[in-house]
């Protein structure tokens, strides 16, 4: 796709260049929150994963796909530390964030012996890939990284060509299920094939990847959710979702993660497939966000009887998506145009969704709508509403 294309057809009315990132971005309130919920961590350690749906955090045992997310966020906070002045103002100095980052990611070490996440092993990993991004010998964040990619490795079918993601949801031995999601774990494969100097691992990420872009995008770049596959003969046997409104609906968040899973595996690979494909899951997205702004848990989801509800962190997610798409962008224009509509999708979600009062940063986050669980704080939300204020901060487009 051009660059011009790219410009005249990226934007939606509610998303104009030249836009200015909310303040609430930098807010002290950001520090605050996060030491709080490290100070108010369960002894043994659990993580949050969601809040009920007044704003307090629920903690969960360490083996959930979520863990990672929270021992994350401070390491992006000390991101935040190296990137501004730590002021009273912006509370940046209340704590040594590093340090609440290692203390955090404690209780993920008892699952690189092994869990129950499945394809998840990437989100479980996050904390250990930013130590390594700073400490390149520390050798607790190696035996993290190398052990969690030890677990996913295996999942890889070489008649399937992709990488099951659950290991639940029938009883049939030929079910192999691959959810969109799994794009987000290929980056611990490629990181664990750097550390050992293992090319095999980045041949299971590239081809899990060329398999996602065959069969889990329709014609306008909208991804299906889930894609069965039958594990013996590598056949597509099914394209349905799971969480979204409806097998043949879009499911938000499934399509953020789409755009941030393309984007990295251009990052990763310079492979220009995966560049335009990022850009089709991201044009979808954007010329289906609502007049109002607010992104909705699915596209396609009705608006009767009741209005659909948002997801907050499909927002977050996508903007983060979009401003890493941003940087691989060669023109100018390109650039600012994803950049804009990263910014465009925070401004919203801030209106919708900052909540001074609640232990989380944002509100209105559908965690599941088949299981009920809609207008609570995602910790997942938050992590990438921290991570797309630092990238703002580091590009000199937000001031701390």
């Amino acid at each position: 796709m051009r660059a011009v294309t790219v410009l005249a057809v990226l934007l939606s009315p509610t998303l104009s260049l030249g836009a200015t990132p909310p303040s609430e971005l930098v807010s002290p309130l950001i520090p605050t929150k996060i030491l709080a919920t490290f100070k108010s961590l369960p002894n043994p350690i659990k993580y949050p994963q969601w809040t009920s749906t007044t704003g307090i955090w629920q903690f969960f045992d360490p083996d959930s796909w979520t863990s990672g997310f929270f021992p994350a966020t401070p390491y992006e906070l000390n991101k935040r530390r190296a990137l501004c002045r730590a002021t009273p103002a912006n509370a940046l100095g209340i704590a040594d964030w590093l340090s609440v980052g290692r203390s955090a990611s404690t209780g993920l070490i008892p699952l690189q012996a092994g869990n129950g996440q499945g394809h998840d092993q990437g989100f479980l990993a996050f904390p250990f890939v930013e130590e390594l991004a700073l400490n390149p010998r520390n050798e607790t964040a190696k035996t993290a990284v190398l052990a969690f990619a030890k677990i996913l490795a295996p999942r890889f079918s070489p008649i399937v060509r992709a990488t099951r993601s659950w290991d639940w949801g029938s009883t049939d031995p030929n079910y192999f299920p691959v959810i969109i999601d799994n794009m987000m774990n290929l980056e611990l494969l490629f990181i664990a094939a750097d550390l050992t100097r293992n090319a095999t691992l980045r041949t299971i990420a590239t081809a899990h990847a060329d398999t996602t872009l065959k069969n889990h995008f329709r014609e306008d770049g909208s991804t299906w959710h889930v894609i069965e596959y039958n594990g013996t003969t590598g056949a597509v046997t099914k394209k349905r979702t799971q969480q979204g409104y409806s097998d043949d609906s879009t499911w938000s968040r499934g399509q953020a993660w789409a755009i941030y899973g393309f984007a990295d595996m251009y990052r990763l690979t310079r492979d220009q497939k995966y560049l335009t494909t990022a850009r089709r899951a991201a044009k979808y997205f954007l010329d289906n966000i609502p007049a109002d702004g607010i992104v909705p848990w699915d596209f396609n989801g009705p608006l009767t009887p009741a209005p659909r509800p948002a997801d907050s962190s499909a927002s977050t997610i996508a903007a983060s998506a979009l401003l890493t798409l941003a940087k691989h962008e060669t023109t100018l224009a390109a650039n600012r145009a994803y950049t804009d509509a990263a910014i465009g999708l925070l401004t919203n979600v801030t209106r919708l969704a900052w909540n001074p009062s609640w232990q989380s940063l944002l509100s209105n986050g559908t965690v599941n709508i088949p299981a009920n669980n809609k207008l609570t704080g995602t910790v997942y939300g938050d992590y990438y509403y921290v991570k797309a204020g630092n990238e703002l901060i580091s590009r000199g487009l937000l001031k701390c």
